[in-house]
């Protein structure tokens, strides 16, 4: 099966899928898709996703999927990525529902404010970096003491957060305070397969 994957490369929530993706050895097709000019918006696109978002995986000829998390965990089941065990799985989900509830809007918004939107007086800005650190600094104290957010082994949770942490100095939030999250970020660059996130202008 060769997957085809529609969504924009300097997206942190497409990024994830890639990643997975690579780490996982599956072959796929990358469409990339013209966000900022309304390519999302189009009728055809909404055919692939009737929310009119990024990213969409295509699994056959019948059947997408959508948001980002949902996709990852579609990808990660049945492999080391996703724990067997019923309370590290359950685990991972909580870290990917804070990420989409307590991160994500935070450090994905205010960049996407400052990179795609290139606006930086835009007046969201001072409240989505006060959740940024918010979120950072949860992050912070539970890595402090582990390799890594799950069972001390690498998981579809690590990759989900990876995304727009990697990249939170695009979103002017400063990771010099976070030691603990800095040699994370590190230890998932390490990764076997790991694939780097093109900028917003590449």
């Amino acid at each position: 099966m060769t997957y085809q994957v529609h969504g924009v490369s300097a997206s942190g929530n497409c990024h994830k899928v890639r990643l997975a993706l690579e780490q996982l050895g599956q072959p796929y097709v990358w469409h990339e898709v013209d966000m900022m000019n309304g390519a999302t918006r189009t009728d055809v696109f909404r055919k692939l996703n009737p929310n009119g978002k990024v990213p969409v995986l295509v699994i056959d000829e019948h059947t997408t999927l959508s948001e980002s998390d949902a996709i990852l965990c579609y990808l990660a089941d049945g492999t080391p990525l996703m724990p067997g065990d019923r309370l590290e799985r359950a685990q991972v989900l909580q870290w990917m529902f804070f990420e989409q509830y307590s991160h994500e809007p935070y450090i994905a918004v205010a960049r996407f404010i400052l990179q795609f939107q290139k606006n930086p007086d835009d007046a969201r800005l001072p409240d989505r970096i006060a959740g940024s650190y918010r979120a950072l600094d949860v992050m912070e104290r539970h890595l402090a003491t582990r390799t890594f957010l799950v069972g001390e082994r690498y998981t579809v949770a690590d990759i989900a957060l990876y995304a727009y942490t990697h990249v939170a100095h695009e979103a002017n939030v400063d990771l010099s305070r976070y030691p603990a999250i800095r040699a994370w970020l590190e230890r998932v660059r390490s990764q076997p397969r790991h694939v780097v996130m093109p900028g917003v202008d590449q």
